[in-house]
Protein backbone atom coordinates (compact mmCIF):
# COMPACT_ATOMS: atom_id res chain seq x y z
CA UNK A 1 0.00 0.00 0.00
CA UNK A 2 1.18 3.49 -0.82
CA UNK A 3 0.78 6.16 1.87
CA UNK A 4 1.35 9.77 0.86
CA UNK A 5 0.75 12.08 3.78
CA UNK A 6 3.53 14.53 3.05
CA UNK A 7 3.51 15.97 -0.45
CA UNK A 8 6.65 18.08 -0.42
CA UNK A 9 9.97 16.81 0.91
CA UNK A 10 12.42 19.43 -0.38
CA UNK A 11 14.77 16.59 -1.40
CA UNK A 12 14.39 17.53 -5.06
CA UNK A 13 15.39 21.12 -4.58
CA UNK A 14 18.91 20.23 -5.71
CA UNK A 15 17.65 19.04 -9.13
CA UNK A 16 17.63 15.34 -8.30
CA UNK A 17 14.89 12.83 -7.61
CA UNK A 18 14.82 9.36 -6.11
CA UNK A 19 14.07 6.18 -7.99
CA UNK A 20 11.99 3.55 -6.23
CA UNK A 21 15.27 1.89 -5.26
CA UNK A 22 16.32 5.01 -3.34
CA UNK A 23 19.05 5.86 -5.86
CA UNK A 24 19.11 9.58 -6.68
CA UNK A 25 19.23 10.74 -10.28
CA UNK A 26 19.19 14.15 -11.99
CA UNK A 27 15.68 15.18 -12.94
CA UNK A 28 16.77 15.26 -16.60
CA UNK A 29 17.87 11.59 -16.45
CA UNK A 30 16.49 9.43 -19.26
CA UNK A 31 14.81 7.02 -16.83
CA UNK A 32 13.02 9.93 -15.14
CA UNK A 33 11.99 11.21 -18.59
CA UNK A 34 10.64 7.76 -19.46
CA UNK A 35 8.32 7.38 -16.51
CA UNK A 36 7.46 11.08 -16.54
CA UNK A 37 6.26 10.74 -20.13
CA UNK A 38 4.29 7.62 -19.21
CA UNK A 39 2.63 9.83 -16.57
CA UNK A 40 1.86 12.45 -19.25
CA UNK A 41 0.22 9.71 -21.33
CA UNK A 42 -1.91 8.78 -18.34
CA UNK A 43 -2.98 12.40 -17.78
CA UNK A 44 -3.96 12.79 -21.44
CA UNK A 45 -6.06 9.62 -21.21
CA UNK A 46 -7.75 11.07 -18.13
CA UNK A 47 -8.78 14.12 -20.14
CA UNK A 48 -10.10 11.95 -22.98
CA UNK A 49 -12.21 10.00 -20.49
CA UNK A 50 -14.06 13.19 -19.55
CA UNK A 51 -15.69 13.01 -22.98
CA UNK A 52 -16.73 9.34 -22.91
CA UNK A 53 -19.91 9.39 -20.82
CA UNK A 54 -21.76 7.74 -23.72
CA UNK A 55 -19.12 5.04 -24.25
CA UNK A 56 -18.89 3.04 -21.00
CA UNK A 57 -17.05 0.06 -22.55
CA UNK A 58 -14.29 2.26 -23.97
CA UNK A 59 -14.16 4.29 -20.75
CA UNK A 60 -13.74 1.06 -18.77
CA UNK A 61 -10.89 -0.08 -21.01
CA UNK A 62 -9.16 3.26 -20.51
CA UNK A 63 -9.61 3.00 -16.74
CA UNK A 64 -7.73 -0.32 -16.78
CA UNK A 65 -5.03 1.24 -18.94
CA UNK A 66 -4.59 4.13 -16.51
CA UNK A 67 -3.94 1.63 -13.72
CA UNK A 68 -1.52 -0.28 -15.98
CA UNK A 69 0.37 2.94 -16.63
CA UNK A 70 0.95 3.36 -12.90
CA UNK A 71 2.28 -0.23 -12.88
CA UNK A 72 4.54 0.71 -15.78
CA UNK A 73 5.80 3.80 -13.97
CA UNK A 74 6.59 1.65 -10.94
CA UNK A 75 8.41 -0.83 -13.19
CA UNK A 76 10.54 1.94 -14.70
CA UNK A 77 11.19 3.59 -11.32
CA UNK A 78 13.00 0.48 -10.02
CA UNK A 79 15.54 -0.77 -12.57
CA UNK A 80 15.96 -4.55 -12.67
CA UNK A 81 19.29 -5.54 -11.15
CA UNK A 82 20.90 -8.95 -10.78
CA UNK A 83 20.47 -10.39 -7.31
CA UNK A 84 17.86 -7.83 -6.26
CA UNK A 85 14.36 -8.76 -5.14
CA UNK A 86 11.78 -8.23 -7.85
CA UNK A 87 9.37 -5.34 -7.65
CA UNK A 88 6.22 -4.67 -9.61
CA UNK A 89 6.84 -5.49 -13.28
CA UNK A 90 4.72 -5.29 -16.40
CA UNK A 91 3.40 -8.64 -17.56
CA UNK A 92 2.77 -10.09 -21.00
CA UNK A 93 -0.84 -10.66 -19.90
CA UNK A 94 -1.31 -6.86 -19.80
CA UNK A 95 -0.06 -6.64 -23.39
CA UNK A 96 -2.37 -9.49 -24.41
CA UNK A 97 -5.39 -7.76 -22.84
CA UNK A 98 -4.60 -4.64 -24.88
CA UNK A 99 -4.44 -6.75 -28.04
CA UNK A 100 -7.87 -8.28 -27.30
CA UNK A 101 -9.31 -4.81 -26.67
CA UNK A 102 -7.81 -3.48 -29.93
CA UNK A 103 -9.41 -6.36 -31.82
CA UNK A 104 -12.78 -5.76 -30.13
CA UNK A 105 -12.75 -2.02 -30.94
CA UNK A 106 -11.42 -2.50 -34.46
CA UNK A 107 -13.96 -5.16 -35.54
CA UNK A 108 -16.82 -2.75 -36.45
CA UNK A 109 -14.55 -0.16 -38.10
CA UNK A 110 -14.39 0.21 -41.86
CA UNK A 111 -10.91 -0.17 -43.37
CA UNK A 112 -9.07 3.11 -43.84
CA UNK A 113 -8.43 4.56 -47.28
CA UNK A 114 -6.18 7.35 -45.99
CA UNK A 115 -4.35 8.45 -42.87
CA UNK A 116 -6.51 9.97 -40.15
CA UNK A 117 -5.93 13.55 -39.02
CA UNK A 118 -6.29 14.10 -35.27
CA UNK A 119 -9.75 15.49 -34.66
CA UNK A 120 -13.41 14.67 -34.89
CA UNK A 121 -15.09 14.42 -31.51
CA UNK A 122 -13.44 15.89 -28.41
CA UNK A 123 -12.80 12.36 -27.10
CA UNK A 124 -11.14 11.33 -30.37
CA UNK A 125 -8.96 14.43 -30.48
CA UNK A 126 -7.77 13.85 -26.91
CA UNK A 127 -7.12 10.16 -27.64
CA UNK A 128 -4.95 11.22 -30.60
CA UNK A 129 -3.01 13.53 -28.29
CA UNK A 130 -2.58 10.67 -25.79
CA UNK A 131 -1.35 8.48 -28.67
CA UNK A 132 1.37 10.95 -29.64
CA UNK A 133 2.52 11.30 -26.03
CA UNK A 134 2.52 7.51 -25.74
CA UNK A 135 4.75 7.24 -28.82
CA UNK A 136 7.17 9.73 -27.26
CA UNK A 137 7.25 7.68 -24.05
CA UNK A 138 7.96 4.56 -26.09
CA UNK A 139 10.85 6.27 -27.93
CA UNK A 140 12.38 7.36 -24.62
CA UNK A 141 11.98 3.86 -23.16
CA UNK A 142 13.65 2.28 -26.21
CA UNK A 143 16.52 4.78 -25.97
CA UNK A 144 16.86 3.97 -22.27
CA UNK A 145 16.81 0.21 -22.94
CA UNK A 146 19.63 0.62 -25.49
CA UNK A 147 21.96 1.49 -22.62
CA UNK A 148 23.40 -1.75 -21.18
CA UNK A 149 23.27 -0.41 -17.61
CA UNK A 150 19.61 0.70 -17.93
CA UNK A 151 17.36 -2.37 -18.24
CA UNK A 152 13.76 -1.96 -19.37
CA UNK A 153 11.53 -5.00 -19.54
CA UNK A 154 10.37 -6.28 -22.90
CA UNK A 155 6.78 -6.30 -21.61
CA UNK A 156 7.01 -2.59 -20.74
CA UNK A 157 8.15 -1.63 -24.23
CA UNK A 158 5.61 -3.96 -25.85
CA UNK A 159 2.86 -2.46 -23.72
CA UNK A 160 3.59 1.08 -24.88
CA UNK A 161 3.81 -0.06 -28.49
CA UNK A 162 0.38 -1.73 -28.25
CA UNK A 163 -1.04 1.18 -26.28
CA UNK A 164 -0.37 3.62 -29.11
CA UNK A 165 -2.19 1.21 -31.46
CA UNK A 166 -5.04 0.94 -28.96
CA UNK A 167 -5.31 4.72 -28.67
CA UNK A 168 -5.49 5.05 -32.46
CA UNK A 169 -8.27 2.48 -32.73
CA UNK A 170 -10.01 3.99 -29.68
CA UNK A 171 -9.96 7.42 -31.35
CA UNK A 172 -11.73 5.94 -34.36
CA UNK A 173 -14.25 4.24 -32.07
CA UNK A 174 -14.84 7.58 -30.35
CA UNK A 175 -15.39 9.14 -33.79
CA UNK A 176 -18.68 7.28 -34.22
CA UNK A 177 -16.86 4.06 -35.18
CA UNK A 178 -14.87 5.85 -37.87
CA UNK A 179 -17.77 7.74 -39.47
CA UNK A 180 -16.45 10.99 -37.99
CA UNK A 181 -12.79 10.41 -38.87
CA UNK A 182 -11.06 13.36 -40.50
CA UNK A 183 -9.05 11.91 -43.38
CA UNK A 184 -5.82 13.31 -44.78
CA UNK A 185 -6.08 14.49 -48.38
CA UNK A 186 -2.52 14.47 -49.81
CA UNK A 187 -1.59 17.72 -51.55
CA UNK A 188 -4.96 19.31 -50.81
CA UNK A 189 -3.58 22.79 -50.20
CA UNK A 190 -1.21 23.07 -53.17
Amino acid sequence: MVVLNRIYTRTGDDGTTALGSGERRPKYDLRIAAYGTVDETNAAIGIARLHLAGAPELDGMLGLIQNDLFDLGADLAVPQREGKAERLRMLSSQVERLERDIDRLNAPLAPLTSFVLPGGTPAAAHLHLARTICRRAERIMVELAAKPEEPVSDAAIQYMNRLSDFLFVASRAANHNGAGDVLWVPGRNR
